[in-house]
């Protein structure tokens, strides 16, 4: 037996195979995706993704083993309009696509934000959500959105590609803005707002769903004979999966390019909610996922502009012999950040004497997004969540200091799993329990998942000023950001 993982990432599609014992890995195969940044948008041809995946499953079925399953992970909100031919009408737009702005202040000006976040667990409107990308094609592409009879996610499509069934999957659904989490169906009155049908919408499937078999006239070769289809989950919560967590009691946080914290949320909920709520992996079951767009980005931006003849192992080194200043950094340099959503924040440096260098600076960097996930984490205890311990992925997962770090300051144990394709790794997982290799998540989770590095709090108070001083810091770059535009203004 053997399983293949496909992750529709937004920089990267992966696809790994993995054996139907143990889930080792055999073989990977990593292609780029290609995007048309003109003009400020964000689009990229979706039958040219169905291409690449078609070819990335042949070059894994020529290793000649018999495949029982594939399962699809990926980004959730990039938005595809199909024709009454199901073929794509036009270039699929990105979630990074932010020309939709004004729709935003449209839809926020129809729905209080009481009422989205409790129909749709989002804290706020922004242009990623495809409800606003569909309101701004009524006015920028009325002819396009006339002849357009299905919307669809890219991994719905990728879906309806292999199998020929079209279907929407829950845990990506969750991310359209116009999904209501908690009844499990279709938000009609952000439907209405949108002017668009029910039935332009495909029907609903929990996540972890097996379709169907693989389209044999796809002729992908002889591996793929009798091969089934899963749905899978959503990237973040096959991260969660591929790391072990299957249910409340601990929390996975990954500094990519940006901070992506998740968690199973307890039901029911305790009233107290705040953080962005989702249809979660598992029928029935909710998470917690805020995101702070400024994570590893923010030290990328310093080395990149201070540093930029040293690479990152090398700066991990410089960084490790210095000492713990009384320096601070707001790592806001991205705009809207959880748990705030605030468009108003910027980045800070405070605390700058005559002997501080860069190394001391790049050592508040990363501190500064250690604060900011101690930050989220204090808001989701205060949600009533707790949690014993991080399971840490992402590219900061491969700086120890980075990774001890993060321990002291949330005074928690932070594992760094072996596997450091959790996304692919956690759909290869789904496929395995639902071919029934496994009886359920847990079982498997305790047979695959191997921890590889263990970070333990050595002396959280060390960091207690500056906890306090980041709290503090975030207060005064608000009223400072205020007062300057106000003397504008004037």
């Amino acid at each position: 037996m053997a399983f293949i993982g496909i992750d529709l990432g937004t920089t990267n599609i992966k696809a790994a195979l993995y054996d139907g014992d143990r889930l080792s890995c055999l073989a990977i195969c990593t292609r780029s995706v290609v995007y048309d940044r003109e003009g400020g948008r964000v689009e990229f041809n979706a039958d040219d993704t169905v291409d690449t995946v078609f070819g990335m499953l042949r070059e894994l079925g020529n290793r000649g083993t018999c495949v029982d399953m594939i399962t699809l992970t990926g980004q959730a909100e990039s938005l595809v309009l199909l024709g009454k031919d199901y073929r794509p009408l036009r270039p699929a737009i990105s979630w990074m696509d932010e020309r939709s702005v004004a729709e935003c202040g449209e839809l926020a000006g129809k729905f209080s934000p009481e009422v989205y976040y409790a129909v749709t667990g989002q804290k706020s409107v922004i242009p990623t959500w495809p409800a606003t990308k569909i309101l701004r094609l009524s006015r920028a592409e009325p002819d396009v959105l006339k002849r357009t009879a299905i919307f669809v996610m890219i991994k719905d499509y990728i879906a309806y590609r292999l199998t020929g069934v079209l279907a929407a999957e829950k845990s990506i659904a969750t991310f359209s803005f116009y999904f209501d989490i908690h009844e499990g169906c279709y938000w009609q009155d952000m439907l209405d707002a949108l002017g668009i049908r029910g039935e332009q919408l495909p029907p609903l499937v929990e996540p972890c769903t097996v379709l169907g078999s693989l389209d044999p006239a796809l002729n992908l070769g002889g591996a793929y004979v009798g091969t089934m289809v899963n749905t899978g989950t959503l990237d973040h919560f096959a991260g969660m999966i591929g790391n072990g967590i299957i249910a409340p009691g601990a929390v996975s946080e990954s500094t990519g390019t940006v901070l992506g914290i998740s968690a199973m949320a307890r039901i029911p909920l305790t009233g107290k909610e705040s953080s962005p709520l989702h249809y979660g992996p598992f029928p029935g079951t909710l998470a917690l996922l805020p995101v702070a767009e400024s994570g590893g980005v923010c030290l990328e931006w310093f080395k990149n502009n201070f540093l930029s003849g040293m690479t990152f192992r090398e700066l991990d080194q410089e960084v490790k012999e210095r000492e713990n200043k009384k320096l601070i950094f707001l790592p806001y340099l991205a705009g809207i950040n959880a748990p705030e959503f605030d468009s108003n924040v910027c980045g800070v440096f405070f605390g700058l004497r005559a002997d501080t260098d860069a190394f001391d600076m790049a050592r508040a960097v990363m501190e500064g997004v250690a604060l900011l996930l101690d930050k989220n984490l204090a808001e989701m205890r205060r949600e009533g969540l707790e949690f014993s311990y991080i399971v840490s992925t992402g590219g900061a997962a491969k700086s120890d200091v980075w990774s001890q770090m993060k321990a002291d300051i949330c005074g928690l144990e932070l594992r760094v799993p072996a596997n450091n394709e959790a996304a692919c790794f956690g759909a290869a997982m789904i496929g395995a329990v639902c071919a029934g290799v496994f009886p359920d998540y847990e079982i498997a989770a305790k047979s695959c998942v191997t921890i590889a590095k263990n970070f333990f709090p050595k002396d959280e108070s060390m960091y207690r000023a500056k906890k306090t001083g980041f709290a503090a810091l975030y207060r005064g770059m608000l009223d400072t950001a205020a007062a300057m535009s106000e003397a504008e203004s004037n």
